[in-house]
């Protein structure tokens, strides 16, 4: 079953994602407030993004306790949720959504956030986290990758991600893995260079080639190992011990949006 979502019912025309806010901060809730209330066309011919009928914050809360009675009984499509809030944190309103019978997307907004946290947010299921930093691009674009039913995970975090799970997974490495999905040499060195976080050009860079040949590259690899998007390929990577056979020494790159 796909599991993008549609906002609509059978024979009606889509309709506009329903969102909630949660943040402790005011300011920061009506900045987003007023993001998300521009019409689709403009944010289309401004910020190169569609995002189909749009949204509708239909609720906001400013803690914990706030966001749980909000979300229970608003039931939206999408919560964005602020970490670090007084009280009763971002997640432990995770932990207490997660009880409920209704499956929530939820993106997680951070203005910092330590490799712990970073684990703990995934295990309790939310499909999305961007630095409170991000780019209005950049935010627009996670919220239609989670609508979409996909996971999106700031690049900046990635490499946090992967060397946090590292060694919970030690152990079940596929010895050999990378010759069972086929990757050639130069594959394995672009996924290398992909878990140190580089960017498209800066692969290119450093293998001397272009990025049109990377992005060839990154298809071909997508496709033999199954991921559909760098977060997912860089947690593949080191679940099955693919990197093991890559470039140990592929150096870290300034972190860009992901791309493909």
């Amino acid at each position: 079953m796909d599991s993008t979502l549609t906002c609509r019912a059978a024979g009606e025309p889509a309709r506009a994602a329903r969102i909630v806010l949660s943040d402790d901060e005011c300011l920061f809730r009506a900045c987003l407030r007023q993001l998300l209330a521009v019409p689709p066309p403009v944010l289309r011919d401004v910020y190169g993004v569609d995002v189909g009928p749009g949204f509708q914050v239909v609720g906001e809360a400013g803690t914990g306790e706030e966001t749980i009675r909000v979300v229970k009984a608003l039931q939206p499509d999408l919560l964005l949720l602020d970490i670090c809030m007084p009280r009763m944190s971002g997640l432990d309103v995770l932990r207490e959504l997660a009880t409920g019978s209704n499956p929530l997307r939820t993106i997680v907004l951070a203005g910092s956030i330590n490799r712990t946290h970073l684990l703990t947010a995934i295990h309790l299921g939310v499909r999305g986290l961007i630095m409170k930093t991000s780019t209005t691009e950049v935010v627009f674009e996670a919220i239609m990758g989670v609508l979409g039913g996909r996971y999106w995970l700031d690049q900046t975090l990635v490499t946090d991600l992967v060397e946090t799970t590292r060694p919970l997974i030690q152990s079940s490495k596929a010895v050999g893995g990378q010759l069972a999905f086929g990757l050639t040499p130069r594959e394995r060195e672009v996924l290398s260079l992909v878990v140190a976080g580089c960017a498209n050009k800066d692969i290119a860079q450093q293998c001397a080639v272009s990025e049109d040949t990377v992005k060839h590259h990154l298809t071909r690899i997508f496709s033999k190992v199954g991921a559909s998007n760098r977060l997912e390929l860089a947690m593949f990577a080191t679940e099955r011990g693919l990197l093991d056979a890559c470039n140990p020494a592929a150096p870290a790159c300034d972190l860009q949006l992901l791309d493909t």
